[in-house]
C-alpha cells in the first residue's frame, strides 16, 4: 500500500508539473497591456521595403467619380442637407428618408477588376509591398465576411476583393497590406440617423442609433475588433494600418488588445508583422507611426511611414492630380529620414486603374530601375540632408511645403557606399555637397550613367561636375565611396 501511494504521488506530481509546463507553454508572448506590448518588435522587411502602394476603392467611387465636387466622405455628407451631396444623392439615387448609403451599394459592381493587373502594375511601379484599403468609414468590408454582412461578397460585386488581391500580390514577391478605417464609422454615420439610418435593422452597417458626440458602445468596439481579427486570420497580412479613430474612438482596453491580438498572432504563425497608426500618444508603447499626408522634419530613430496619394483618395476628376517629379522627390526625402512611403491610387468603379494614374506609376518605377540601389534596403546616414529647402513635419503638411531645388540634397547608405541624392538637376551640372566638405572621397559615379564624371573634393565640399545627359527624369542619385562612410545607428528597445 505504502508503495502504491508512493506511485500516485509521483504520478500526480509529474502530472501537476506536465499541466503548469502546458499552461506555461500555452501562455502567448504578448499580454493586453502597454508594458507588455512594448516588447514587439516592427519587422525588418518594412525598413528595407521603402515603397508600397494601397487603394482606396469602395461604394464610395460609385458617387465620387460623376460627382460635381469632391464627396470622398460620400457616406457621411449624403446626409448633410447643407453639403452639395445631399440633393446630388437625392437626385441620382432617392430621398434620403428610405434611401441611403446602403442603396448605393448594390451600384458597387466591380466589373472590370482584375487583381492580376493591379499586382503586375504595382510591381512594374517599384512597389515592395501593397493591398487594399480592406474597410473604410463606410463600414463595407471588401472580403467574405461572417462577422458583417455588409461585404463584397454577399453584396455589390459578389467577389472576394482583399482575397483575389492577397494572392496577386503574394504571387509577385510583395508585402502584403491591409487597412481598417472602420472604427470611425461610429462617428460617420451619426447624421444618418435622421434618416434612413434611424432604422435599426440597418445598425449594423449605420452604428446604434446615438447621441452626437457619443462615445462608441460595446457591441461597435467588440465588432470592430473581431473585424480585424477574421481579415488576420484569413488573409494574413505583413502590415496593418489604422486611421485615427485607433487614438480618438477606440478605447485603449480595445487598442491594448488588437495589437495583442495581431502580435500573437504573428508570433504564433512565426511571422513578422507591424502595426501603423498615426498616434505618437500610442507609439511611445508600440507601432509603426504613420503620418497622413505629411512626414518627419528631421532624421529618427524609429522606423515611420507616410500615407499619401497621387491624387484625390478616391478617383475623380475634380481634384487635381501630383506630378511624378514631387512624388519621386518626397519619397526620396522620407528615406532619407527612415521613413517609408505608402502611396495611394484610386480605382475606378468599375476597377480599373485611371490611366493617369498608371503613367505615374509607371513612371516612378522607371526611376526606380535606375535608383533603385538608393532607396531599397538602404538605411539613413549622419545627416538626412542639404540644401535650402524644408518641410514643416507632421500629418497634413505637405501642403505647405515648396518645390526643391538642384540645391536640396538626400543621403541614405547602403553597405561601403553613400548616395547624394539631387532632386532637381542643377544649372551647368555643377553639384557641390557640403557635408562632404573634409570627407576621404575614392570614388563618385551616377546611378545610371555608364561613364565616368568629374569630381574634386575641395575646401567647401565636395564638387561634382554632371554629364551632359541626364540619365533620369527626376532625381539624381551620386554613389560615394570612401573612408568612414557609416549609417545613423537607431537604439532601443522596439526600434528597427
Amino acid at each position: 500500500m505504502k508503495y502504491c501511494s508512493l506511485l500516485l504521488l509521483a504520478f500526480l506530481s509529474t502530472a501537476c508539473s506536465s499541466t503548469k509546463e502546458t499552461a506555461k507553454q500555452a501562455e502567448p508572448p504578448y499580454q493586453p497591456n502597454w508594458q507588455s506590448l512594448k516588447a514587439h518588435r516592427d519587422p525588418e522587411w518594412f525598413r528595407d521595403a521603402k515603397f508600397g502602394i494601397y487603394t482606396h476603392w469602395s461604394p464610395i467611387t460609385v458617387a465620387t467619380e460623376t460627382a460635381p465636387s469632391a464627396m470622398e466622405w460620400y457616406g457621411q455628407q449624403l446626409y448633410l442637407p447643407k453639403h452639395a451631396a445631399f440633393n446630388y444623392h437625392k437626385e441620382r439615387f432617392g430621398d434620403q428618408k428610405t434611401v441611403g448609403y446602403k442603396d448605393v451599394i448594390p451600384h458597387f459592381k466591380a466589373e472590370k477588376f482584375d487583381a492580376e493587373a493591379w499586382a503586375t502594375l504595382f510591381e512594374r511601379a517599384g512597389a515592395k509591398f501593397a493591398g487594399p484599403v480592406s474597410i473604410h468609414h463606410d463600414n463595407f468590408a471588401n472580403w467574405n465576411s461572417s462577422v458583417t454582412r455588409w461585404n463584397s461578397v454577399g453584396m455589390g460585386p459578389k467577389r472576394d476583393i482583399t482575397g483575389e488581391l492577397e494572392k496577386a500580390v503574394r504571387k509577385h514577391g510583395m508585402k502584403y497590406l491591409t487597412t481598417f478605417h472602420h472604427g470611425f464609422a461610429w462617428r460617420y454615420f451619426e447624421p444618418s440617423h435622421e434618416f434612413d439610418g434611424a432604422d435599426p435593422q440597418y445598425a449594423d452597417l449605420y452604428a446604434d442609433a446615438h447621441p452626437k458626440e457619443a462615445p462608441p458602445n460595446e457591441k461597435f468596439l467588440k465588432t470592430w475588433l473581431a473585424l480585424v481579427d477574421e481579415l488576420l486570420a484569413k488573409y494574413q497580412p505583413d502590415l496593418v494600418w489604422f486611421d485615427f479613430e485607433l487614438g480618438r474612438l477606440i478605447t485603449p482596453e480595445y487598442q491594448q488588445l488588437m495589437f495583442a491580438h495581431v502580435y500573437n498572432w504573428a508570433a504564433a504563425a512565426k511571422r513578422e508583422i507591424g502595426v501603423a497608426h498615426k498616434h505618437r500618444e500610442i507609439h511611445q508603447h508600440t507601432g509603426l507611426l504613420d503620418f497622413e499626408r505629411g512626414r518627419e522634419d528631421k532624421l529618427t530613430e524609429y522606423a515611420w511611414l507616410t500615407d499619401t496619394s497621387v491624387g484625390p483618395w478616391f478617383h475623380h476628376d475634380v481634384l487635381p492630380y501630383r506630378t511624378t517629379d514631387d512624388l519621386v522627390d518626397v519619397l526620396v526625402d522620407i528615406v532619407a529620414k527612415n521613413g517609408c512611403m505608402l502611396l495611394n491610387v484610386g480605382p475606378k468603379a468599375d476597377g480599373t486603374i485611371p490611366e493617369k494614374a498608371q503613367r505615374m506609376l509607371i513612371a516612378m518605377g522607371d526611376w526606380l530601375k535606375i535608383n533603385g540601389e538608393a532607396i531599397y534596403s538602404t538605411r539613413p546616414w549622419t545627416t538626412f540632408g542639404e540644401g535650402p529647402t524644408k518641410n514643416k513635419g507632421g500629418g497634413f503638411s505637405e501642403r505647405k511645403d515648396k518645390a526643391y531645388t538642384a540645391q536640396d540634397i538626400r543621403f541614405t547608405v547602403q553597405g561601403d557606399s553613400l548616395y547624394a541624392i539631387t532632386l532637381a538637376w542643377p544649372a551647368g551640372g555643377k553639384v557641390l555637397i557640403k557635408s562632404l566638405a573634409g570627407a576621404k572621397v575614392t570614388g563618385v559615379s551616377l546611378l545610371g550613367h555608364t561613364g565616368t564624371i568629374e569630381w574634386q573634393q575641395t575646401p567647401g565640399g565636395l564638387a561634382v561636375t554632371l554629364p551632359a545627359r541626364k540619365p533620369c527624369d527626376y532625381a539624381f542619385s551620386l554613389k560615394i565611396s570612401g573612408d568612414g562612410i557609416k549609417s545613423f545607428k537607431p537604439a532601443g528597445p522596439g526600434t528597427v
